[in-house]
């Protein structure tokens, strides 16, 4: 029986290429399990072989399915099917998603607290600090945003900074509007630049005397009912 793999796709759907440059053939009796129901995946893993198809596409990896024997990959689908139809599991996923909304709350007020304390603001500026953090956590922590508020390999000091200057390019510059050359390396340092002019304007920010440029912030618009 083949050991379990990660390998690439190929433009045969059959056949992959593994890490080592190979080329493979799925063997016979083996059906791709689509990506999507992770719950579903784990449980066909620890049957027994599979291959992971996996594509880089960029610097990002994407999961194409796995292969595994077909028998495998419809048992484990029928148990687990059993299992979410009993009220035991609809019970789970209330709990887990009142879990996860409770766990979202205390992070957005954590992180708008973070972007208060980068902010450091000065008294004069404080309720324009305070209305910024609002805005900066409620645009950079919503669930699969992308942001870098979402990740977890960096402090929560560095997240709001972060967080901040994304914030103040998008909202305080002409950055959306701009046409940047396709160069390497072009994009990067318009950001880097950009970065530089909103460190400034921050740190007017936290001093005592007036000054005439402040942060526009503007109130996210609702809709009409």
């Amino acid at each position: 029986m083949p050991d379990s793999l990660t390998v690439g796709p190929t433009a045969d759907p059959r056949r992959v290429r593994a890490q080592d440059g190979r080329l493979l053939s799925v063997p016979e009796g083996w059906a791709l399990l689509p990506p999507g129901d992770a719950g579903l995946t784990r449980r066909v893993k620890a049957a027994g072989p599979t291959w992971t198809v996996v594509e880089k596409v960029g610097r990002k990896l994407f999961s194409r399915g796995v292969w595994a024997p077909e028998a495998h990959i419809v048992h484990a689908r029928a148990v687990l099917d059993a299992e979410r139809a009993t009220p035991e599991y609809a019970k789970k996923l209330a709990q887990g998603r009142d879990r996860r909304a409770r766990e979202q709350e205390v992070y957005e007020v954590d992180f708008a607290n973070a972007v208060l304390r980068f902010l450091a603001f000065s008294p004069a500026w404080l309720p324009h600090a305070k209305r910024m953090a609002v805005l900066v956590a409620g645009h950079a922590t919503p669930v699969g945003s992308g942001t870098v508020a979402r990740t977890e390999r960096i402090p929560i000091e560095r997240r709001a900074e972060a967080a901040v200057i994304a914030w103040m390019r998008h909202q305080t510059t002409s950055y959306d509007d701009m046409r940047i050359q396709r160069v390497k390396g072009a994009r990067r340092e318009v950001r880097r630049e950009l970065a530089d002019i909103s460190r400034a304007v921050l740190d007017l920010h936290r001093r005592d005397a007036p000054h005439l440029s402040p942060i526009h912030i503007s109130e996210p618009t609702r809709p009409e009912p």
